[in-house]
């Protein structure tokens, strides 16, 4: 069964792939809404007037042929389309189409003389397949309006003067001008001293967030105040905000199991209604004195249009749209509604340290030296060493130590996963990293790290212990809201850090989490959260999507922050947030949860009222007004009920 109203992308002339979408969706949002209507209208109108001259207006003449072609011209406008979908269908192999339920059933209606409700069944019907489809059109265009913000034209410097171009025709390390309240088009590197932008389309957050020179910039982003110049460092195609459409866009291919169910079911669920539609007519035959054929057929017509599974097959998958859509102006890219599901149900969050729930900026806050070492010299070697890596203690101790001295000549540097950095200098052998990394090297020391909040970074040279620095990271001010709100969830809080036991305990302690772990290896990590796994609990994974990679496989889902900061973040992460809050862990699993509330309501809803008109039409208790409401009445009714989604408050 395919759905009514398909929310994935369309292929480009060929209206009836794989997953039959229907034309009644094409080209919804180039149409006005009086021409969407347009064929209702006048079915509508031929229809009051047939029922006028049938029961209020004396006449001799409105009957027989007359009759017949009256309320055929009714039904042309509105039924032509569905009869030809389910031509259309029966071509493509998919007989037991919803097309096909209505053409029978209204085609069967005027065989046995029912006009009026043949031509009302069709045009009930196709109104809400009209009201689906716009819908479907506004979810969608509701994600496009906010994510595709790049403008089509960029203000290009050639030779020092502005020239307008095309933003797909400028190439890397071309110079882009951008005005004050001017939107950018390009991915970039500030070139001005100082500029502040507005990062909405991209984060959710409203808040002006200030660059500097060299920082980078990136497409959607708005300029908030004096002209601004920009390095363009990406092509149009390769911007963050094109990676980041383009995965929104295409997140429904990853269906949800209800979604993958339903459809299943759909397949099943259609040819058997029409057996049973074939059964009601014949059937009685043998067991009914006063068998009369018309009315019989009539009654497995109310029964066709009565299990139409429209209201399912439209408002489940809109209901994961628009929990997608939800995630998207917030700030939460959904790769899929597979896993709103699995949010909805999370049991754990396991989290990292650094950049997750802590700033990630370290600052160096006490250097302890032995006595016999040249402080300043052995500052510079680590400053050399720790450039060779992308930590972000490497750029604390940049910021203290100074300017990289090139003339320092680094060999055989290696890094320890979990453990530090080795390198030769002088012949002699440089250590710098935590105390396992001296540990293995056999190297003695004097230091109880235990008395030492901050996280350590101790170094060696020559196999004599130097001493260490003191690092501190900060913790991010929603961090503690975040814990208190996964917590009202039911959701259980781990943290695990390669970060020494002291300072993962304190920032555990600070903020309410419930276990935390420190001195992981990589390795550790993945072995912590098989133990959580083998309770039989699902366990979400944050953290910064490329090094914690084995875990975030290893998890239910993989929750990345920071987005915006890597395309292998983007690419890693089942869930991406895109600024680095983390009172978006627990809004997701919200989004999740409120989406698989409504797509249940819309199922019980169907089928209860399915259930309940069949039985009347079966017994011939229901006639063709209640077999609409069934049908059409519930889908709208489902379809309002997924929409909601799209307009709540996280």
């Amino acid at each position: 069964m395919e759905e009514c109203c398909s929310t994935k992308p369309k292929k480009e002339h060929n209206h009836h792939h794989e997953d039959h979408d229907h034309e009644h969706s094409h080209d919804v949002e180039n149409q006005s809404v009086f021409r969407l209507f347009l064929p209702a209208i006048i079915s509508f109108v031929l229809l009051l007037i047939g029922i006028s001259f049938d029961n209020f207006i004396e006449n001799t003449w409105f009957n027989g042929w007359f009759r017949l072609f009256w309320y055929l011209i009714a039904y042309v406008p509105v039924g032509l389309p569905v009869l030809k979908e389910a031509f259309e269908s029966i071509k493509n192999g998919d007989v037991f189409s919803e097309f096909f339920l209505m053409g029978i059933a209204t085609v069967g209606a005027f065989a046995i003389g029912e006009y009026p409700e043949g031509v009302a069944v069709m045009l009930f019907y196709s109104v809400g397949e009209v009201f689906q489809a716009m819908a479907v059109t506004k979810a969608k265009t509701n994600i496009k309006l906010l994510l595709d913000q790049r403008p089509d034209e960029v203000t290009v410097l050639e030779n020092g003067q502005p020239k307008v171009a095309k933003a797909k025709s400028v190439n890397i390390g071309e110079i882009i001008q951008l005005k004050s309240g001017e939107k950018l088009g390009l991915d970039g590197e500030l070139l001005s001293e100082k500029a502040s932008f507005n990062t909405s389309a991209l984060t959710g957050e409203s808040k002006p967030d200030t660059k500097v020179k060299g920082e980078t910039v990136l497409a959607g982003m708005i300029n908030l105040n004096s002209m601004s110049q920009v390095k363009v460092t990406a092509a149009y195609k390769d911007s963050k905000l094109s990676k980041i459409l383009e995965l929104v866009q295409n997140a429904t291919s990853q269906k949800a199991p209800t979604e993958l169910f339903i459809r299943k079911f759909a397949k099943i669920y259609t040819p058997i209604v029409v057996f049973l539609a074939i059964g009601i007519t014949f059937l009685p035959y043998f067991f009914v004195e006063d068998y009369q054929f018309k009315s019989w057929l009539y009654r497995a017509l109310v029964f066709l249009v009565i299990s139409c599974p429209c209201a399912l097959v439209i408002s489940i998958p809109l209901g994961y749209f628009g929990g997608i859509g939800a995630g998207s102006r917030n700030g939460i890219l959904i790769k899929g509604s597979n896993f709103l599901d699995i949010l909805a149900n999370i049991q754990n969050v396991v989290m990292d340290k650094t950049g997750t729930m802590t700033e990630g900026v370290f600052k160096v806050q006490e250097v302890h030296f032995n006595d016999g070492f040249n402080k300043d010299e052995i500052l510079k070697w680590v400053n050399v060493l720790e450039s060779k890596t992308t930590h972000p203690i490497a750029t604390a101790i940049h910021d203290f130590a100074g300017e990289i001295d090139h003339s320092i000549e680094l060999k055989n540097v290696e890094e320890i996963a979990g453990q530090g950095l080795k390198a030769e200098i002088n012949g002699k052998e440089l250590l710098v990293g935590n105390l396992k990394l001296i540990k293995q090297f056999n190297i003695s020391y004097d230091v109880n790290a235990e008395n030492i909040v901050y996280t350590l970074i101790a170094i060696a040279y020559d196999k004599k212990f130097v001493g260490y620095l003191t690092i501190a990271d900060s913790i991010k001010e929603d961090a503690k809201q975040t814990i208190n709100k996964l917590k009202s969830l039911n959701v259980k809080t781990t943290m695990l850090s390669g970060d020494k036991t002291s300072v993962v305990d304190f920032v555990a302690k600070t903020l309410g989490i419930e276990n935390a772990y420190g001195d992981l290896l990589p390795e550790d990590k993945v072995n912590k959260v098989k133990e959580l796994k083998a309770k039989n609990q699902s366990v979400a994974f944050v953290g910064d999507g490329i090094n914690d990679a084995p875990v975030v496989a290893l998890s239910d889902v993989g929750i990345a922050m920071g987005g915006l900061g890597s395309d292998a973040t983007i690419e890693t992460a089942d869930i991406v947030i895109q600024d680095d809050k983390p009172m978006k862990i627990p809004m997701a699993i919200n989004i999740g949860k409120q989406t698989r509330k409504i797509v249940w309501q819309n199922i019980i809803l169907a089928f209860a009222v399915k259930g309940i008109v069949i039985a009347l039409g079966a017994g011939g208790l229901a006639t063709m007004w209640e077999a609409v409401f069934a049908d059409v009445g519930v889908a709208l009714l489902a379809i309002l009920n997924a929409v909601r989604i799209q307009r709540m408050k996280f």
